[in-house]
């Protein structure tokens, strides 16, 4: 059963999705990378959609639609049954964020810094707001609000039908995470060096952690934490009411977090450049096992189930049992994978970086 919390009237959801849609970068507005629903244990490649593009970014997956984001310029929405173009639209600058999808409208943020509302059935254009930088940072949408930050150092939080500001907030310098929703708060990270937990109202700072250090990646919350790696070498879990560290990680071989991390049933799981996949006690920190790949993953796994689902640039993407780290399906994909998967009606859809969308699931008998 989903439980949800009602703060200061905003409803958030904060059960499991159970594997109708994947609508966020994360898949919900925790951003924990969690789907309550399966994939068979060897999945089948069911089609392919070739473009000359590259996707940095995670697919969206609506009923009968996947969205997803070129860094070429493009948002292609093809048909999950079988992966033909339904329209595409072009924007100005390339895409590395990663399409937002709610009431019939399409949130994605650009090079340029244009925030772009995209009909979901049509492609065409509802509405564009234009930033003063660069837009990394995937939407969150709740309730009839988009809640997004740009380059220029600044939080939005806009109104989904009309783009209209509802609030902003600047911060200290460039903001490269998605914001996860809890409660009555919103989180923002990025090269301030801060953790900012701001309130969905109003924006107002509610309080702040400032040892997170440069962050390229987005916060998973679960419980009473939130989880986000930085760009230096440690990875953390911070008390989301109180901004208090919980504990901190660093890997044998300190590099960078830009994988945003996964976390259910105890079990944090989050990918480092130094080419490995990590699985962390949620409570404590403890290291539970690491899986060795031959590239660095920047892109964030996903938990169905019991296993893992992740990319590297290695070209492979990998099913990884959550609790042991042993490896249980393998499917090479012809070049690196910088992007996440995307998993929604028992199928997973996940980019390249040669510009090929794949989509798994279960063969047809």
């Amino acid at each position: 059963m989903k439980q949800c919390w009602l703060m200061g009237g905003f409803l958030i959801l904060t059960g499991l999705l159970h594997g109708e849609d994947w609508p966020t970068f994360r898949g919900n507005a925790l951003q924990n990378g969690v789907v309550k629903g399966s994939l068979p244990t060897e999945p089948a490649l069911l089609w392919k959609y070739e473009t000359k593009d590259s996707f940095d970014g995670a697919a969206a997956i609506v009923g009968d639609d996947v969205f997803i984001a070129s860094a070429e310029g493009w948002v292609f929405c093809l048909a999950l049954a079988d992966g033909q173009l339904k329209w595409k639209y072009e924007a100005s600058a390339g895409f590395k964020a990663s399409p937002a999808v709610a009431k019939g409208v399409v949130i994605i943020g650009d090079g340029a810094g244009d925030i772009h509302a995209i009909d979901a059935k049509t492609g065409t254009r509802r509405w564009l707001v234009k930033t003063g930088g660069e837009i990394v940072s995937s939407a969150n949408v709740l309730e009839d609000r988009v809640f997004i930050g740009s380059y220029d150092a600044i939080f939005y939080c806009l109104d989904i039908e009309t783009g209209k500001v509802v609030w902003q907030v600047t911060t200290e310098g460039p903001i490269n995470a998605s914001p996860a929703l809890v409660q009555d708060r919103t989180f923002v990270a990025g090269c301030d060096g801060q953790l900012r937990i701001l309130a969905i109202q109003d924006g107002k700072q509610l309080a702040a952690f400032d040892e997170l250090g440069q962050a390229g990646a987005s916060v998973a919350v679960d419980d009473e934490a939130v989880f986000v790696g930085n760009m230096d070498r440690s990875f953390f879990a911070i008390d989301w009411k109180t901004a208090k560290r919980l504990w901190e990680f660093t890997p044998p071989r300190p590099m960078p977090f830009y994988s945003s991390p996964a976390v259910a049933e105890g079990i944090v799981v989050t990918g480092c450049r130094d080419r490995k996949i990590y699985a962390l006690e949620a409570k404590t920190g403890k290291l539970l096992w690491q899986f060795q790949t031959r590239g660095r993953v920047d892109g964030s796994p996903v938990i169905v189930g019991q296993r893992v689902f992740c990319g590297s640039a290695d070209g492979h993407l990998y099913a990884l049992n959550l609790k042991t780290g042993q490896r249980e399906w393998q499917a090479a994909l012809g070049s690196a994978v910088a992007g996440s998967p995307a998993v929604a009606r028992d199928r997973l859809v996940i980019g390249t970086t040669d510009g090929i969308v794949f989509c798994y699931g279960r063969a047809a008998k």
